[in-house]
């Protein structure tokens, strides 16, 4: 039985709330016309975030920076805020960083090789075996994604322990020559931020079990989510049609799996959603709605820290695991990311 051990997340060093962001927002779209001004300024204050972090300080956050110059600053915001949650994950979990023997990182707002998992591997002195899996290009799903290869591959192995580190920068990708509505909302919506999942098959090791994963694949839907790669760095693509092609699709996406799980919708007690904005958590909240369920839990991890794209669902499955939950519920973790699809993982505590 594969188990999820611990989380741990690390926030980057700077934050501001909407409200203090708003006035870095009015300086940046000086000279633009006036009522697309308040456009942007309402999407801002209406889009479920109240707080939000970053590696790069606010008042740079609009100045001209070249592709190489965000991708310096991905690549030592990410590696510190790896070495934290991973170092932070391992003490909640009574572990020294040798007991790991599988390392995935997951990140896609930025560029660097080695991996990030290089980097660990030194910094920590783990393992001179272990197995790495560097995962990038997946997005928002791809905390899920590392979950579920840690799994599979936990499976194989009994007795074995994994790390998976989602990590991510989306403010690195934020283009500010660009007043298109896609960077206006996605940068609404980002923020940066890390996080990290301990699984186990180690018989010793607690936590909730895996009892079922499944990748769910939208024919056709390529265009609709993802970065196209510019001389000014990563600009974001977020096609409208998303929170509708979700909504199409949820009942395929959600019954079958749990069925083949042995499972039902009734049976499941904690929904642990992605918040990738808010209109698809309203989509969402409003079809698990009439499932009788909720993801209040989801809407607060957007409200406090925003959409860290991949590494914003272990933030929702924290809270879940710091508290005590009844043996034998059950729980649901999906996210939806490029390609464009959906990842679902049944746990049972």
């Amino acid at each position: 039985m594969v188990r999820i051990t611990t989380v741990a997340k690390q926030l980057p060093p700077y934050s501001r709330s909407t409200a203090e962001i708003v006035p870095f927002i009015q300086h940046w779209l000086n000279g633009q016309e006036e009522r697309f001004q308040r456009k942007v300024v309402k999407i801002f204050r209406n889009a479920g975030v109240d707080h939000r972090y970053s590696i790069i300080p606010p008042e740079e956050m609009f100045l001209p920076r070249t592709f190489a110059e965000n991708n310096d600053r991905y690549i030592k915001g990410v590696i510190e805020l790896s070495e934290a949650c991973l170092t932070k994950a391992l003490d909640k979990a009574g572990w020294v960083p040798k007991d790991v023997d599988y390392i995935i990182t997951v990140s896609c707002t930025g560029f660097m090789i080695p991996s990030v998992d290089a980097h660990l591997i030194n910094r920590l002195d783990m393992r001179q075996d272990i197995v790495r899996l560097p995962v990038t290009e997946m997005g928002c799903a791809a905390g899920v994604s590392g979950i579920i290869y840690a799994k599979n591959f936990l499976q194989a192995n009994p007795g074995k322990r994994a790390a998976v580190i989602a990590v991510e920068s989306p403010m690195a990708t934020f283009q500010q020559d660009d007043f298109s509505m896609v960077n206006v909302v996605s940068a609404a919506i980002f923020g940066d931020g890390a996080a990290c999942v301990l699984l186990s098959s180690h018989p010793d090791d607690e936590g909730p079990a895996i009892l079922h994963e499944e990748m769910y694949h939208f024919y056709g839907a390529q265009h609709m989510m993802g970065f196209a790669l510019k001389n000014s760095g990563l600009a974001m693509i977020l096609d409208q049609s998303v929170p509708d092609t979700i909504e199409a699709h949820f009942g395929d996406i959600i019954h079958p799996f749990l069925e083949r799980a042995g499972s039902n919708i009734e049976k499941i007690d904690h929904l642990v959603f992605h918040p990738g904005g808010k209109k698809i958590v309203q989509i969402v909240e409003d079809l698990f709605g009439t499932m009788g369920k909720n993801i209040n839990d989801t809407k607060e991890v957007l409200r406090l820290y925003g959409n860290m794209s991949s590494a914003t669902v272990l933030y929702v499955l924290e809270r879940f695991l710091e508290r005590e939950i009844p043996e034998g519920d059950q729980g649901l973790m999906l996210s939806f990311g490029p390609g464009f699809s959906a990842q679902r993982v049944l746990l049972e505590w």
